[in-house]
């Protein structure tokens, strides 16, 4: 599964050059992530309501073209990783032409809410089973 998510860059995004600015792009990442995961069936707050919160442990981001104020952008989120321990999300943006702005990954732990590591598959196999689904990793 991919999903698509598509915004309009702000002023407020963009530095003096008229760019939209390194760091609006982890922004575009979580929001994009967040989508991600909503679309496969799940939400953010139900997960960490249940005790799962999902912790960055890395996150890198590959610069190829800038973006502009006014450019639509859509970041394409898929995960590329999944363990019972650990996630990984790919993206990429591009803008409302077709052009690769940037690439980018992040890999997420799978914690309770006092960060201590858990098996999600084991601990809450309802939310593996929608991540697992989502990431194409069954044949459901």
């Amino acid at each position: 599964m991919e999903s698509k998510t598509s915004m309009v860059v702000r002023y407020q995004e963009t530095d003096q050059m008229g760019i939209v600015h390194h760091s609006v792009y982890p922004i575009w990442f979580e929001a994009a992530r967040t989508d991600f995961i909503a679309q496969a069936g799940l939400h953010y707050r139900d997960m960490e309501q249940a005790g799962v919160w999902l912790p960055l442990k890395s996150l890198t981001c590959r610069f190829i073209h800038g973006a502009k104020y006014e450019d639509v952008v859509t970041v394409t989120t898929k995960v590329t990783n999944l363990t019972p321990a650990r996630v990984e999300f790919s993206y990429q943006v591009e803008n409302q032409d077709g052009v690769l702005l940037a690439t980018g990954s992040t890999l997420h732990g799978f914690t309770t809410p006092q960060l201590k590591p858990i098996s999600l598959k084991k601990h809450f196999p309802q939310f593996w089973e929608v991540i697992e689904k989502a990431a194409g990793l069954t044949s459901q």
